[in-house]
């Protein structure tokens, strides 16, 4: 019945907005944080990492956290069939943008070309100090060589992921872009995120607001689905490919 009305409020939308979330990539090999297998459900210590005032008051948490970037599997993973169903979707000329929570680029490696990355990219790194931002290989290579924290090569300040931490804001230039565009979309999909984590989540919420079509696919309960004309459980390399066709 979901899926029915799903695919019936897909068909009849011309512009539609995605917003998604870890979920989405759990079929390519990239663990979320929250589900019953995440990150932080396996191991609360991990939530550290992404702590941006644990991160930089402590050399050893952030030498375990350069540990883990060298094996994150965002390096080896491949889009899977729901990215590429969403591909399909704005080929077709209906997907009007992604904002995406996510920061593996596997939205835009199955070749989706308007992407809003509201949490950054761990593709990349940025000093602390100076702003400087370069390929996250680079810091990768020297880690490898025995470096076990990196300092900006620039001015020898603190290196991270160019990623959002916690107790960091999120650029307000892409949030701006990321509202602008949920405001205009007559469907927004919310796809594969669990909608705790603000300003993201209220994205939604703002969507809504604005007269348009909400949809929620993922594998548990969000504090949307209220909102949501309709919520679609399961996998979303079967739900996403079933839905958009």
């Amino acid at each position: 019945m979901g899926t029915d009305r799903a695919r019936k409020l897909i068909a009849a939308a011309d512009r539609i907005v995605v917003l998604s979330g870890a979920g989405i990539s759990t079929d390519s090999g990239i663990p979320d944080f929250r589900g019953p297998d995440g990150l932080w459900t396996k191991n609360p210590d991990a939530q550290r990492m992404s702590n941006l005032r644990e991160y930089q008051r402590d050399p050893a948490l952030r030498a375990q956290t350069w540990q883990a970037r060298l094996v994150h599997p965002a390096w080896t993973a491949e889009p899977n069939a729901a990215h590429l169903a969403l591909t399909r979707l704005e080929h077709a000329g209906r997907l009007a943008a992604i904002v995406t929570q996510n920061i593996d680029r596997l939205h835009q490696r199955a070749g989706s070309r308007r992407v809003i990355e509201l949490h950054g990219t761990i593709f990349d790194t940025v000093c602390l100090s100076c702003a400087d931002v370069r390929p996250m290989r680079e810091a990768l290579d020297r880690v490898a060589a025995g470096d076990a924290d990196p300092p900006c090569p620039r001015c020898g300040g603190i290196l991270k992921s160019a990623t959002v931490s916690f107790g960091q804001a999120l650029d307000r230039a892409v949030l701006d872009e990321a509202r602008a565009v949920v405001e205009s979309a007559e469907l927004l999909m919310a796809v594969g995120s669990s909608l705790t984590v603000q300003p993201a989540a209220g994205l939604v919420g703002l969507a809504a607001q604005a007269g348009a079509a909400v949809v929620v696919c993922n594998a548990s309960a969000t504090p949307y689905d209220g909102v949501a004309e309709v919520v679609v459980r399961g996998p979303l390399s079967s739900v996403l490919p079933d839905l958009l066709g």
